[in-house]
């Protein structure tokens, strides 16, 4: 029995009698490595109940008991009733505990959702239940891009909460793009000064003709980049920063102009880009953009630490080679360093990277782009573009991302309808999405192993602001975050009946947070397309 839950369990039983009551006497039990989870249950369960939720000995009637227990799985987690009333959440470590407090708040109804009381009531329950549960997959992510569209501090706080509410673990934070740099980096103060602000907007996708003609930018400062860690660690949710390089670059170019190509074009004339697309300026690869970016990486360091931020993404996606091949200073790098070819020069960029991170103990992951020229010896490698660079990169021992466009990328369309707002790529229904399978079977058992996990991913060119995010992202995340965690049969044998059931509770908790999720009959007339043209995929059908 699955008890409505999203993400489905391993195991669930209800047996529909007398089981959990919180009240006004239900009291919380906290064992040691438990102490987040504490002060979450208190800060969530306490204000939707108004309730003190205060501390208590694991004895006493009606508590909410947490404990650990290394036998289980890291991220596992068993919930259990007793006889008196009680709850206890049994994880196999802190990480765990909080997955099964999550499941608690599921259990307790969609007002377990809400930031105070609604009904004046101050009880609430369920019956007879053990469960017991853990993770398919250790990353199970959500990339957010705030470069082409800022996202304010608190929207970023809120899509953690979301991220946890469906025990998501990686946040991938992606921090600059040629449309904006968004972290402040104190030894590179124009970086934000002049990097993160763009002139006007293009209205749609790149063929559009309409331009947004408002400036628009923003950028975290260090202290803000602080608390985004600290909040999403009390989460259990490890945050992954990229910086792109060499392609993607424009901004940083426009603030700083030396770090362009200065022999084949005039960086001092570049601006923070207002256009979608791929632009051809990329980062020159020269001793003075390595010692630069060096800079940048270990204030970055100081933010992300590897305690929660184990990896960070360079991108490497994209990166046009015709500056380089026009280049007197990039061919004279080519030849110096004996490299073949563009490609390789980009290798070798990717490659000093990966061994300046490994040395201060962090590890590079990058789009799989980073496997042309050879992929750099500890990289780990994010498959965007189809299977066949995480299949390559798993096949030759190194662990895989998989992040598709084709299935995970939730900026594209829900439906081949006209009155989807500013439709782009290829139409993926929640449907679609439930039925993605993250490790292919073209994958030998070894090469399987070096899966890490899965990840969705969300590019904010035609979403401008938070209740567009909210339209793409979501119902569809929710399915998403059942692939990643839920051991689910092969694609073709999921229930996706009964996850639309169980989507029909679920409603009710995104309505409670807030969400302004896509209504499965459509979208609502203030979400619908203002008559903007949308990207299609070249050579695709109709719709796609």
């Amino acid at each position: 029995m699955d008890m409505e839950l999203i993400p489905a369990p391993l195991r669930a039983d209800d047996r529909g009698r007398c089981g959990f009551v919180l009240d006004p006497s239900t009291t919380i039990a906290a064992a040691p490595g438990t102490a987040t989870t504490e002060r979450w249950l208190r800060t969530t369960l306490g204000a939707a109940f108004g309730l003190p939720l205060a501390p208590g000995p694991d004895t006493t009637p009606r508590a909410i008991v947490l404990r650990t227990d290394e036998t289980l799985a890291p991220e596992g987690y068993r919930l259990t009733t007793r006889p008196d009333e009680s709850v206890v959440i049994t994880g196999g470590g802190p990480a765990g505990v909080f997955w099964g407090a999550q499941t608690l708040r599921q259990l307790l109804g969609p007002e377990a959702f809400r930031r105070a009381p609604v009904s004046g009531a101050t009880t609430a329950g369920f019956g007879f239940t053990d469960i017991e549960d853990a993770p398919r997959f250790g990353w199970r992510g959500l990339m957010l891009d705030v470069a082409r569209h800022f996202m304010p501090k608190d929207d970023v706080l809120r899509y953690l909460d979301l991220l946890a509410a469906h025990k998501l673990n990686v946040f991938h934070f992606h921090l600059s793009d040629d449309q904006g740099w968004r972290v402040e980096i104190k030894r590179y103060p124009r970086l934000t000064e002049v990097g993160a602000w763009r002139a006007r907007t293009k209205y749609g996708h790149r063929a559009s003709e309409l331009w947004d003609e408002t400036p628009h930018g923003g950028y975290y400062t260090q202290d803000d980049i602080r608390e985004i860690v600290a909040y999403a660690a009390a989460r259990h949710i490890r945050v992954v920063p990229e910086i792109d390089i060499p392609g993607h670059s424009q901004a940083a170019i426009s603030a700083y102009p030396e770090l362009g190509n200065t022999d084949v074009v005039d960086t001092a004339a570049l601006t923070v880009w207002d256009n979608w697309g791929v632009t051809p300026n990329v980062l020159a690869p020269t001793d003075h953009v390595l010692r630069f970016y060096e800079g940048v990486f270990e204030e970055l360091l100081g933010l992300f630490p590897p305690e929660t931020s184990p990896f960070v993404h360079i991108g490497g996606d994209e990166c046009p080679k015709d500056q380089w091949k026009q280049s007197p200073t990039a061919q004279a790098r080519i030849k110096e360093l004996g490299l073949a070819d563009e490609d390789e020069l980009q290798s070798w960029f990717i490659r000093h990277f990966d061994s300046w991170l490994t040395a201060r103990g962090r590890r590079l992951i990058g789009w799989d782009e980073i496997l042309e020229g050879g992929l750099a010896p500890g990289a780990a490698v994010s498959s965007w573009r189809g299977y066949a660079g995480g299949i390559a990169a798993a096949e030759a021992g190194h662990d895989v991302v998989m992040c598709p466009e084709q299935q995970v990328y939730l900026d594209h369309r829900q439906h081949g309808g006209p009155d989807e707002p500013m439709p782009i790529g290829y139409v993926r229904t929640l449907e679609d999405v439930y039925r993605f399978e993250p490790v292919p079977p073209a994958l030998s058992e070894e090469a399987a192993r070096h899966v890490l996990g899965t990840q969705a991913n969300v590019w904010s060119e035609v979403m401008q602001n938070r209740s567009r995010v909210d339209y793409q992202v979501f119902p569809r995340l929710a399915a998403f975050a059942e692939v990643a965690w839920s051991a689910l049969p092969a694609p073709a044998e999921r229930d996706f009946a009964g996850f639309e059931r169980r989507m029909d509770a679920h409603y009710a908790r995104l309505d409670a947070l807030g969400v302004g999720y896509r209504p499965p009959a459509g979208p609502l007339p203030w979400q619908r397309r203002p008559g903007i043209l949308g990207r299609p995929i070249e050579g695709a059908p109709p719709n796609v």
